[in-house]
């Protein structure tokens, strides 16, 4: 019988072949065992950024959770974009989801109103894939900056959004200066508040009026059953 010939090229490609599957395999085992923690912490990550919109901030992972489905009483999305009803101490706020583009790529965010006639910022977080540290990066490193939001004024008498990101503020109820040394990444900021704002509250408040009909129509047939299981006893 003769003798493997580790050195031929055909015993090279097979190996090399044969290796490669396993390592695939294993590669496609991990990520299968990983991808439900994964999806966990990606679905975390969004409930803490959106609780840092309502200015609730530095709960772990477990209170974030708890907090996250005491104050978000609804959600909703029309045209690819997320709303949220929320109770904040008895008051209604709104959570619009905004996505963008910043100066070296996609940017995103929460942003939260309340006062439905007169819509105001409740709070802001935003959100970066690639700005550059200590200057676009800071649109989400900064608190203070995204605190420069809260109370300003998001739509005038016709609903067109006033709220803005400007280098300078000539109308400190609507505008919002940029971040220092990032003026094209608060223009991408400025972009989408606009882009993202424009139908915000008439597409919210309808979703959520249908959610709110769907929800009492449950009550009513869970009331319903109850009466005839009770007359059937």
């Amino acid at each position: 019988m003769s003798k493997l010939n580790t050195n031929s090229n055909a015993y090279i490609i097979i190996y090399s072949a044969v290796m490669v599957i396993i390592v695939a395999f294993l590669l496609a085992f991990v990520y299968q065992a990983l991808k439900p923690m994964q999806d966990a912490n990606v679905a975390l990550d969004v409930k803490k950024q959106i609780l840092y919109s309502l200015n609730i901030r530095d709960l772990d992972g477990a209170a974030a959770e708890a907090k996250y489905a005491e104050v978000v009483k609804a959600e909703a999305e029309k045209d690819g974009r997320k709303y949220y009803m929320c109770n904040i101490n008895g008051e209604n706020v709104l959570v619009v989801q905004l996505k963008g583009m910043g100066l070296w790529g996609g940017i995103s965010g929460y942003l939260s109103l309340h006062n439905q006639k007169n819509p105001t910022v409740y709070g802001a977080y935003f959100n970066h894939d690639s700005e550059t540290a200590g200057l676009g990066a800071e649109i989400k490193d900064s608190q203070a900056w995204q605190e420069k939001f809260i109370g300003k004024q998001v739509y005038d008498g016709n609903y067109d959004v006033v709220l803005s990101v400007v280098k300078k503020v000539e109308d400190p109820k609507t505008q919002v200066d940029v971040v220092t040394g990032a003026t094209l990444t608060s223009n991408g900021v400025d972009a989408m508040l606009k882009d993202c704002l424009k139908d915000a509250c008439s597409n919210a408040f309808a979703l959520f009026e249908d959610l709110m009909k769907q929800s009492q129509c449950v009550k009513d047939g869970e009331a319903a059953a109850d009466s005839t299981e009770t007359v059937n006893q």
